[in-house]
């Protein structure tokens, strides 16, 4: 759905992208991450048609958007980090705003009112868009993205300054909003790309470092494969069973939690996930496992060590 090829964007003697290639597939949720000035806005903005690279390829549903800019920009739905809103407008007189700005066709007042519905706004539907909350204005925001239903959603930081209940909101309409249009979602809140996207991308100081889904990342990167388990049942007789799985590294014996419940440290092979085993290996002897605790890095560890190695000379 999308594909960036090669992309390089130069200020004078600044190079803001130095050959940016990712792809998203149709029905993606991706998340793009990057610190400060490492050419994340600077990617949007070319994808959206607000800048023009130095070089290289970008395509939306097969369309180059530096060719053909205008039909590019109808395959997409933009909410940038502010939501470009009119305070002195009500939500209905804005949304027809935007209707007849895309110049969209059919009925009106049914594609507005299945929007609102769609974002949840039809509470708010006449009221002017500066009294509404923080939470409102957001969702107004995604509602002018989606008119005109395009095929292709991209969300800067989408849940910036919410409280946590609307950023629940926010996240769980994005989710929804995955199963028919294709998302690209940047955000500074690494556990909402974990619990949203089905993919990261991550760029640092203009090239791509990472390009994965969040829990493969995790994996790849951590240096050693550890769990926590905790464990009911004779602790002796538990230990040689979780000792003897294929390609167990080390299993050792911490400590009793409570009463006749045991917490073991394990490492595997790197690579392997016992995890089904382990499960298997305890049910058909009925002992419960009470829990189980992965040592593996974050994507927030993940993102720190992307993004602090490259400037120390690393990858």
């Amino acid at each position: 759905m999308i594909e960036v090829k090669d992309l390089v964007k130069q200020y004078g003697e600044k190079k803001a992208l130095g050959g940016v290639t990712f792809s998203v597939n149709r029905g993606e949720i991706l998340g793009f991450l990057g610190p400060n000035g490492a050419g994340k806005t600077t990617t949007m903005n070319i994808l959206t048609g607000y800048l023009s690279s130095t070089s290289g390829t970008a395509t939306v549903d097969g369309i180059d958007v530096l060719e053909d800019p205008i039909a590019a920009k109808k395959k997409i739905g933009y909410l940038p980090e502010q939501p470009p809103l009119y305070q002195d407008m009500t939500v209905k007189e804005y949304l027809r705003f935007i209707y007849d700005l895309k110049k969209l066709s059919g009925n009106r007042e049914e594609q507005l009112e299945k929007v609102a519905r769609q974002v949840k706004i039809t509470e708010v539907y006449d009221r002017l868009i500066k009294n509404l909350s923080k939470g409102y204005k957001q969702r107004v925001g995604l509602a002018q993205a989606l008119l005109g239903s395009p095929p292709v959603l991209i969300l800067d930081e989408p849940t910036v300054g919410l409280d946590p209940k609307q950023i629940i909101e926010i996240r769980n309409l994005i989710r929804s909003l995955g199963e028919r249009h294709t998302v690209i979602l940047s955000s500074h809140i690494l556990s909402e790309v974990q619990a949203v996207c089905d993919r990261v991308v991550v760029i640092n100081e203009g090239r791509i470092v990472a390009d994965d889904t969040p829990d493969r990342l995790s994996h790849t990167m951590s240096t050693d494969h550890r769990y926590l388990a905790k464990i009911e049942g004779p602790s002796d007789e538990v230990y040689k069973v979780i000792a003897s799985i294929p390609r167990m590294k080390e299993a050792q014996l911490l400590a009793e939690r409570e009463p006749g419940v045991y917490e073991y440290a394990l490492e595997t092979e790197p690579g392997e996930d016992i995890r089904r085993e382990l499960f298997r290996r305890l049910a058909l002897r009925n002992w419960p496992l009470l829990g189980l605790k992965s040592s593996e890095m974050t994507l927030e560890d993940v993102f720190l060590r992307l993004t602090t190695d490259q400037r120390k000379g690393g990858r």
